[in-house]
């Protein structure tokens, strides 16, 4: 994890903040030893983003929440805020639940902080995806699991058998063709309804 790929927005160009008080990202994180890439519009990012190990947004927070969406469209990666003094004034309003933020980094941290900063953030990330995976995983059985028992439901009515043999029979089925369990049932019920109407 030493790849960072740092967006700053328009609205941060080094005018609107006077030179002499700007603590910038890139030099923070350069001094720590990290290897940091800009980016300052979204075709730079997505070229950029291939050989980025961590995502760092100089931007507000409102402007984060549009960026982030787009970013993890392209690549899944630790998303952190650098939260300085003029990205926290431009945040004041700021108020947004959909808002997937791994860290922050402060323009006052030090090397070691910085890296452990680093690595919470990676490892927010990492079990965030898992949970994600998990979930659409679960998502899916639980759409299978409905489309086996209205199939169930169907044989138990039409064949009257009980639910167990309406399950063997579809188990048997789905041996015979080679077909998930899952698939046979589908098929069931759509077959079923075309012949109800």
């Amino acid at each position: 994890m030493r790849s960072i790929l740092l967006i700053s927005g328009i609205t941060f160009k080094l005018e609107s903040i006077r030179a002499s008080e700007a603590i910038l990202p890139i030099d923070v994180l350069e001094r720590a030893g990290y290897l940091v890439t800009h980016a300052e519009s979204k075709s730079q990012a997505k070229q950029k983003i291939e050989d980025t190990d961590v995502i760092l947004l100089n931007l507000s927070l409102e402007e984060s929440r549009k960026w982030g969406h787009q970013l993890m469209q392209w690549k899944r990666l630790p998303l952190l805020w650098w939260c300085s003094e003029h990205t926290c004034e431009l945040s004041k309003a700021f108020c947004d639940s959909d808002l997937f933020m791994d860290g922050l980094i402060t323009p006052a941290m030090n090397e070691q902080e910085l890296h452990w900063a680093l690595y919470f953030a990676t490892k927010q990330c990492f079990e965030r995806q898992q949970w994600l995976t998990e979930r659409k995983m679960l998502e899916e059985k639980i759409e299978e699991r409905k489309w086996i028992d209205i199939a169930k439901g169907i044989l138990c009515k039409t064949k009257k058998i009980s639910e167990a043999e309406a399950y063997d029979m579809l188990r048997k089925q789905a041996m015979n063709e080679r077909k998930r369990l899952v698939d046979v049932a589908a098929s069931i019920v759509k077959v079923y309804q075309l012949l109800e109407k």
